[in-house]
């Protein structure tokens, strides 16, 4: 049976469940409380603490801090945890804390993420998966983040936002409200600016596909009569689309209205 490799100044706390073939490099501090899957690099001076789970092949890179409190005043010192999948790739100054027992408790990050320096997981978020995060991206507590996002630098979003799968944030945004699948967004206090085009491309989607989403993109927020009424007349008609139902799900699933200023055509050119 293989066994992990750990430099002679790290420091591996009682309890610490370390798996196979893991490389722990030096000044590396592991909590006892967490699991490090197999195959997991620890570069060097990585802090693992708290009730935190990282999955396989994980690599995670100097200076980053996994599974310390959350930052809410309402956190009262219990167990919560950080579950982080297999295959990310967490670069420098990355930090993830662990949920709060009102929000649930966990703090959750899927698998094949890229986590660029800087970037910051709050208290109760999920990440999905293959999710890019530039760097300084900074995710307030509670949001909810779907796959195949692409995070520009320097980007913050305001806590229990909800950006739906495939979208595109650009560098510098500020993100208010939630961001409907497939979306982009821009802007110091973002606007949904149209649809992430080149994303969908690069996903494999046809061009019939991204046709039929941008015409119920356009009927949605473009169209005549209210909102609700948009939202109706374009399930009826495009509801048996797979894409188009996520989004309005999606919408529908929402706590409170959406209210991300809407640009038109910015982003939303032909393909």
């Amino acid at each position: 049976m293989s066994t992990a490799i750990i430099d002679a100044s790290a420091r591996i706390e009682t309890g610490a469940a370390i798996g196979r073939n893991v490389s722990i490099g030096p000044y590396c501090t592991v909590g006892p409380h967490v699991t490090v899957g197999d195959d997991c690099r620890l570069i060097a001076h990585v802090n693992l603490t708290g009730h935190t789970s990282i999955g396989p092949r994980t690599v995670i890179h100097p200076f980053a801090s996994l599974g310390s409190p959350p930052q809410s005043v309402h956190y009262r010192g219990g167990p919560t945890k950080l579950v982080v999948g297999a295959d990310c790739d967490i670069r420098e100054n990355v930090s993830m804390n662990t949920g709060t027992e009102d929000g649930g408790g966990l703090t959750q990050v899927g698998d094949g993420c890229f986590f660029m320096v800087g970037s910051h997981v709050g208290h109760d978020c999920h990440v999905g998966n293959k999710v890019v995060f530039a760097n300084n991206t900074v995710l307030g507590g509670h949001c909810g983040i779907g796959d195949n996002i692409v995070f520009g630098g320097g980007v913050a979003v305001r806590q229990f936002v909800r950006i739906g799968q495939g979208a595109m944030i650009v560098g510098l945004s500020g993100i208010r409200a939630d961001i409907i699948p497939f979306g982009m967004a821009q802007g110091p206090l973002a606007y949904l600016v149209g649809l992430n085009v080149v994303g969908m491309r690069r996903r494999g989607l046809s061009k019939a596909e991204i046709h039929r989403v941008r015409a119920a993109y356009r009927a949605i927020f473009f169209g005549d009569g209210e909102f609700r009424a948009r939202l109706d007349r374009v399930e009826a008609d495009y509801g048996a689309d797979a894409l188009v139902a996520k989004i309005i799900a999606f919408i529908r699933a929402g706590k409170r209205p959406l209210t991300m200023a809407i640009k038109r055509g910015e982003a939303d050119e032909d393909s």
